[in-house]
């Protein structure tokens, strides 16, 4: 944990920096077509330090997140049999990959709405949506509701009770990050048992 308290302190600090715009777009397209971290961390951090920019740091973080879906898309859609091997077993595996391409069969706007919004992770939708030649425009429309609908959420909570949650977060840091790690756990198993 005092490795997590650090890395959290240091993010704080960074996120009020001039480039951590650039880095918070960077982390939400890597985090949509291949990156395991989500960008949520960071942006949590900067809507706290600076909160008066949580408009923009949500469009942002959408704006990335979308096109590194759409990057996603293009991974399964054109280049899937060369790099899958680079996917399947580091960062999702096979029957993982298998049921999100079964659910695209069942209802492929639900499948990627549901992914976009909760802790499911993204990119495994996106990739597979690539491979399942599921219409694009479907993937773009629910990624964008989804995917704007979840970090304008987590920014405007953040605008209006800020304060008081830097001060939590500051106080049960530990308890804090265990939640943070079960959500992501949540996600995987979400998409094992769900899906």
């Amino acid at each position: 944990m005092k490795l997590m308290r650090r890395l959290y302190d240091w993010v704080l600090h960074w996120s009020a920096t001039p480039h951590a715009v650039s880095a918070l777009f960077l982390l939400a397209f890597a985090e949509s077509s291949f990156f395991p971290i989500p960008p949520d961390v960071l942006l949590i951090a900067m809507v706290i330090a600076v909160p008066a920019s949580a408009v923009w740091y949500a469009f942002v973080c959408s704006a990335g997140s979308v096109l590194g879906g759409m990057a996603g898309y293009a991974i399964g859609w054109g280049i899937w049999e060369v790099v899958d091997s680079i996917f399947i077993g580091h960062i999702f595996s096979q029957e993982v990959f298998d049921r999100v391409v079964r659910a695209y069969q069942e209802n492929a706007f639900i499948t990627v709405l549901t992914a976009a919004f909760t802790p499911i992770p993204y990119k495994v939708i996106t990739i597979a949506a690539g491979v399942s030649r599921i219409n694009f425009l479907t993937l773009v429309i629910a990624s964008v509701i989804g995917r704007s609908s979840r970090f304008f959420l987590v920014a405007g909570l953040l605008y209006y009770f800020g304060a008081v949650m830097k001060e939590k977060i500051e106080k049960y840091f530990d308890w804090f990050a265990l939640a943070f790690f079960a959500l992501l756990i949540a996600g995987f198993l979400a998409v094992n048992y769900l899906i």
